[in-house]
C-alpha cells in the first residue's frame, strides 16, 4: 500500500480563458461539478438487488462581479453569447510548485443576474451546462 503525498492549493491566482479571452479578474469562483445518479433495479428475491451508476453530467459554475460599463466584460459576454458553445480553460496556479493542470470544458452560455442589493457590489453566479467531460492536461 502506498501513501501518496498531498499538495493542496489555494485558489487565489488562476487563469480563466473563454475561447481566447482572459476573465480571471472578473470571477470570484470557478467550479466544475459532476452529477452522477444511481439507477436501481430490485427483483423478487433478497439477492436480486442491483445498482448502476450513470455517466456523470458536468456543470460549470461561475461567480463574478457584474460589470455593465465595460463592453467586453464577463457580464456582457454572457448576455451577448446566450446559447452558444464556448471553450473554457481553468488553470489554478501553485506558487511553490508552478501551475496545476488545466481543466478544459465546452459549455453552453447562459446569461447571469442583472442587478442586486443596495450598497453592495453587484455580483452574479451562473451555472453553465457542459458538453461531455472535462479534459485535464498538464500545463
Amino acid at each position: 500500500m502506498t501513501t501518496p503525498p498531498v499538495v493542496p492549493i489555494i485558489l487565489n491566482d488562476v487563469e480563466l480563458l473563454v475561447e481566447e479571452d482572459n476573465y480571471e479578474a472578473h470571477v470570484s469562483q470557478v467550479q466544475i461539478d459532476p452529477t452522477t445518479n444511481i439507477v436501481r433495479w430490485k427483483g423478487m428475491t433478497p439477492t436480486s438487488n442491483h445498482a448502476f451508476p450513470t455517466t456523470p453530467e458536468w456543470a460549470l459554475l461561475l461567480a463574478y462581479a457584474q460589470d455593465w460599463a465595460t463592453p467586453n466584460s464577463l457580464s456582457a459576454y454572457l448576455l451577448a453569447h446566450v446559447g452558444e458553445r464556448k471553450t473554457f480553460k481553468f488553470k489554478p496556479k501553485r506558487a511553490a510548485a508552478g501551475t496545476a493542470p488545466t481543466a478544459t470544458v465546452v459549455a453552453f452560455i447562459a446569461p447571469g443576474t442583472i442587478g442586486g442589493q443596495i450598497d453592495q457590489v453587484a455580483v452574479a453566479s451562473v451555472t453553465l451546462g457542459v458538453e461531455g467531460q472535462p479534459v485535464i492536461a498538464d500545463a
